[in-house]
């Protein structure tokens, strides 16, 4: 399948109506308005297409940028292409899914987003979190540095409050997602969510809320659902 076949496909695809609910979430023009289970389809077919995720996402059209997301082969995904991804996405939406999720399940996720976290950029930043809260979602404990993650927890805990709107965000998502997927450092994640607080985050027009991080954790907690990991990040 090309990218020239697939962006047909999407075209006919797009319907009015969700394209607003998408503008109205932060996405940028080009966007046709596919609905993500029409993504999906695709996905199901493609399965995993190095060349053509590559492709697809060339063509900064937001449906597209989402779709190479999901068929990307993580396994040949370089620094290189990951930092172009972020650096030409449509929008932070597509940063924060598609370049988040593909990061995160390559080898060069950890390096990336210890990269990102330090950009003055918002955009970049937001996303080096997004790939934290990924990576802790779906990597072993044992394949990750848990002395590096409590000094995160302590870095949130520090300057969340003061980081750009998009990035608090994100970083209240990671303290969830540790608390949530890592056991051993549930009480710390709980810990610093309480003293940080609710976090405030301008969502724009949309109705979505930010999360209350101790809360969220604990109804973890409730349904016995702590450390269980997911397969993918990608969703």
């Amino acid at each position: 399948m090309t990218a020239d076949a697939v962006m047909k496909q999407l075209k006919l695809l797009g319907a009015d109506s969700y394209k607003k609910v998408l503008l109205n979430h932060g996405i940028k023009e080009p966007v046709f308005g596919v609905k993500i289970e029409e993504l999906k389809k695709i996905q199901k077919r493609v399965k995993k297409d190095y060349q053509l995720a590559l492709d697809l996402y060339d063509t900064g059209v937001y449906d597209a940028q989402y779709l190479a997301g999901l068929i990307a082969d993580e396994t040949k995904m370089t620094k290189k292409d990951l930092r172009s991804w972020l650096a030409n996405g449509n929008c932070l939406v597509v940063c924060g899914t598609a370049v988040s999720w593909v990061a995160a399940e390559s080898k060069h996720g950890w390096d990336l987003a210890l990269e990102w976290i330090d950009s003055t950029k918002e955009t970049v930043s937001a996303t080096g979190w997004d790939t934290l809260a990924s990576m802790v979602a779906i990597k072993d404990d044992a394949d990750l540095d848990l002395s590096q993650l409590k000094q995160l927890l302590r870095r949130v805990e520090q300057k969340i409050h003061g980081a750009p709107n998009r990035v608090r965000y994100c970083m209240n998502s990671f303290v969830i997602a540790v608390g949530s997927y890592v056991a051993s450092l549930t009480d710390m994640a709980i810990k610093t969510a309480e003293k940080v607080g609710p976090v405030s985050v301008d969502m724009g027009k949309t109705a979505c809320k930010v999360p209350f991080a101790p809360d969220y954790i604990k109804k973890v907690q409730k349904r016995g659902a702590i450390g269980k990991k997911r397969v993918s990040a990608r969703c």
